[in-house]
């Protein structure tokens, strides 16, 4: 079960700073795109978000999407902000995360990978034994398979509770 369990828990991506990052060494972040960054039907990345973009990259820190979803959709979000890109990423396979991290050209100790899914983005993260960020959703709707996704996460979390292995709140 700790493979599902993140690092740390974040409300949104705004609350993570490069100045942060960098005390811990971190050179790089691995994001998820759908329900971290914008919701899962926004096609264009908000201006608060553009911003965060420029800030990490203002502080010398690489940003890669890796996202399960098709090509279209990834590079139709991503090529706006000139963030390189793994679509159908089949996470939380390793095989894209170990991408990232080869076209960022940096080790798994320097980066941080950051999701709003346990089954996907911790897990994937987790198994490459890179530093996860749980991030809650950015919407509160979801596409088919997140549904199934969101039940299992629920009763995970909910174990979790009871264990006393996290201590957020929903």
């Amino acid at each position: 079960m700790k493979l599902f369990l993140p690092n740390e828990h974040v409300k949104n991506v705004f609350q993570i700073k490069p100045d942060d990052l960098k005390e811990r060494g971190i050179k790089g972040i691995i994001t998820d795109l759908d329900n971290t960054l914008v919701e899962w039907d926004r096609p264009d990345a908000t201006p608060e978000l553009i911003e965060w973009f420029q800030l990490m990259k203002d502080s010398g820190i690489k940003i890669t999407i890796v996202s399960n979803n098709v090509e279209k959709r990834v590079k139709l979000f991503s090529d706006p902000v000139g963030l390189p890109f793994v679509y159908k990423a089949r996470k939380p396979m390793r095989k894209a995360f170990r991408r990232a991290l080869r076209d960022m050209e940096l080790q798994k100790d320097e980066v941080v990978v950051i999701g709003d899914q346990l089954l996907t983005d911790v897990l994937g993260g987790n198994r490459l034994g890179v530093y996860t960020v749980l991030v809650v959703p950015v919407a509160q709707t979801d596409g088919f398979v997140t549904k199934f996704n969101r039940k299992m996460e629920r009763r995970i979390l909910g174990w979790m509770k009871r264990k006393g292995m996290i201590n957020w709140e929903d």
